[in-house]
């Protein structure tokens, strides 16, 4: 640590383990899909490496692919896992259960509209805007409450983790197609750097099965 500089909070933001839905290309949304065997035993797995971060604090979705790949680490660490419905999946309305192919073939014009950046077409749908700005607001909230040091750990679901990471960081919504999604089961690290009243936060891993580990390079700033 450098002279001046304090420990600083570290956030691990968790996409759930697979279920069937994945493996079929449906979309899921707010849907509430469970796991399915290969997606609890990557749940298991996955806790076991984050259990040795010590999170301080465990906050899920309340959709239970979520909460149950949660509840693996709570087991592991002995931390409550908390339900928090603004971490939900982005509401894909009408288009939740069909396949990319199939949602094309029943809304044609909206799906469209969709790919050329109008969200609003679908019925019952938000935007990933709605939906990033939702989970950043409650990281932050987490964050007002998490002490310097500890580690928090949100868990929850591939598009509303990528667009409220970005909101987050304040990342233009024009370049969030640029960062490709989360895996199952993989997660996003945000780590913030200190230094006397100055503090910043930074994406230190994105979409990684590994733990987070030092930077040691030329380019580390401070």
């Amino acid at each position: 640590m450098k002279p001046g500089s304090t420990m600083g909070r570290r956030v691990i933001l968790w996409r759930h383990g697979r279920t069937e839905w994945n493996v079929a290309g449906r979309v899921q949304g707010q849907t509430d899909i469970a796991l399915d065997e290969v997606g609890r035993q990557q749940a298991v797995e996955a806790a076991a490496r984050l259990a040795s971060l010590a999170p301080a604090r465990i906050v899920s979705s309340d959709l239970s692919r979520a909460a149950d790949t949660a509840g693996a680490l709570s087991e592991r660490t002995g931390v409550p896992v908390e339900l928090d419905p603004r971490l939900r999946e982005l509401a894909f309305g009408a288009r939740e259960g069909l396949t990319w192919r199939e949602s094309w073939e029943r809304f044609p014009t909206q799906m469209q509209a969709w790919a050329d950046g109008d969200e609003t077409q679908i019925e019952g749908a938000e935007t990933h805007a709605q939906a990033g700005a939702r989970l950043a607001a409650a990281l932050r909230e987490y964050l007002d409450e998490l002490p310097l040091g500890e580690t928090l750990v949100v868990v929850a679901h591939g598009a509303v983790l990528r667009t409220g990471i970005l909101e987050f960081l304040g990342i233009p919504e024009s370049s969030w197609r640029q960062f490709g999604g989360l895996s199952n089961c993989h997660w996003s690290v945000l780590e913030e750097a200190r230094y006397q009243d100055w503090s910043q936060w930074r994406l230190s891993e994105w979409n990684t099965g590994s733990l987070p580990e030092p930077v040691m390079s030329d380019d580390e700033t401070e």
